[in-house]
């Protein structure tokens, strides 16, 4: 069994259809450690999303001219206990943070300060060192929402943060 199953869907846009029920069927049968490699003419960035609500993470590398390769594979971990169950309904981040090579403490500063000047509904990401949890369980008693997990590579703690009301 092929670890990697490849989709071109390049042949089928050229048609003029629409390759989504393609893709989400390839995507339905993968088999346990089987992950889909796309092959498209474009960045087809509105399908990530649709690939991260079925639980999928991707990889993307730009093969020359307009032509993208995007390796969607299960995601490694499921959200951490206590994020949003919502989490993959959000709209996409407006604020982006590595905050890994900062100290916790310095870490958390940046990320509370950010995280104050993005207006209710917004979502900001940060990738810190670790979960931070105090942190965490201050925002939700403030009635903020978040969702993260150790990143799969394990370069830190990934976070989505969403400022409510």
């Amino acid at each position: 069994m092929e670890a990697i199953v490849t989709l071109d869907v390049r042949p089928i846009l050229a048609r003029g259809e629409e390759p989504l029920a393609v893709i989400l069927a390839a995507a339905d049968a993968l088999s346990p450690g089987q992950s889909l490699r796309l092959l498209a003419p474009f960045r087809p960035v509105p399908l990530f999303r649709v690939m991260a609500r079925r639980g999928f993470d991707h990889h993307e590398l730009r093969l020359g001219g307009s032509d993208w390769q995007i390796d969607f594979a299960p995601a490694a971990q499921v959200l951490g206990q206590g994020s949003a169950l919502d989490a993959f309904d959000w709209p996409g981040p407006t604020a982006l943070l590595d905050l890994t090579a900062r100290a916790p403490a310095e870490a958390e500063e940046r990320l509370m300060a950010a995280f104050q000047r993005i207006p209710p509904g917004d979502v900001l990401f940060a990738l810190l060192t670790d979960e931070p949890a105090a942190l965490l369980a201050q925002l939700g008693e403030q009635g903020h929402k978040w969702a993260g997990n150790p990143a799969g590579d394990g370069s830190g703690f990934r976070l989505l943060l969403r400022r409510e009301g």
